[in-house]
């Protein structure tokens, strides 16, 4: 082997052939288009489906929370901003009012008075939007079941993606709700909002059944 000489790069086909262990085969030959080999080339996506992705992606990484607490599983939303569990690693945030915010997290128990509140919320906040359910009492009623003004069916009034079960669900449960949303965004599978504006006038009529001074303003965003 000749020394090596800074003024003179390697030259690779006068390296000796003693240094390979014995019994090694020589790589076959490499396709130079794609790592996948010459019959695992992946076809180019076509545009509208590229832009769609990565704009699902950015959506999903950066999650603007309205939290909408109404009883005591609004306390497991405290933990979430501490060092233990730094929700802001996910790309999750707090958000200041509707008009900032893309995900509605709904927790306690809804009485038909705080229902409307909660309509007036989620139509404040600009598309694409997506709502989480957490806790039993949000879900189903949990212990207010029986309440004569308890909200039981949550989607029956607007469109829930993600619940979150428990009584209270922990921090970690929330992280886990939140890691669902993501990858269903991802998906494009999220689409609780698109089907709010289809079907208005079904939920407009669900709506009105249980808020008796109905003086909202038209859906007009």
């Amino acid at each position: 082997m000749r020394k090596f000489d800074p003024d003179r790069p390697w030259d690779l086909t006068t390296l000796p052939t003693t240094m390979a262990p014995k019994g090694s085969k020589p790589h076959a030959p490499t396709d130079d288009r794609c790592f996948l080999g010459a019959g695992d080339v992946p076809a180019a996506p076509k545009l509208q489906e590229a832009v769609a992705t990565i704009k699902n992606w950015f959506r999903a990484s950066s999650l603007n929370v309205l939290a909408f607490g109404t009883g005591c599983g609004a306390i497991e939303l405290r933990p979430l901003s501490t060092s233990r569990f730094d929700m802001s690693r996910f790309g999750i945030s707090g958000a200041p009012s509707p008009r900032q915010a893309n995900v509605f997290i709904i927790s306690g128990y809804l009485s038909t008075k705080t229902l409307k509140r909660v309509i007036r919320s989620y139509e404040q906040m600009p598309n694409p939007k997506w709502v989480v359910a957490l806790g039993s009492c949000t879900i189903n009623g949990g212990m207010y079941w029986d309440s004569y003004n308890t909200i039981k069916v949550l989607d029956l009034y607007m469109p829930v993606d993600v619940y979150i079960t428990g009584c209270m669900p922990r921090p970690e449960a929330l992280i886990a709700g939140f890691d669902y949303l993501m990858q269903d965004i991802k998906k494009g599978e999220a689409n609780g909002w698109h089907h709010y504006l289809e079907n208005l006038e079904w939920y407009r009529d669900n709506q009105k059944k249980v808020i008796t001074d109905w003086d909202l303003p038209n859906y007009s965003w």
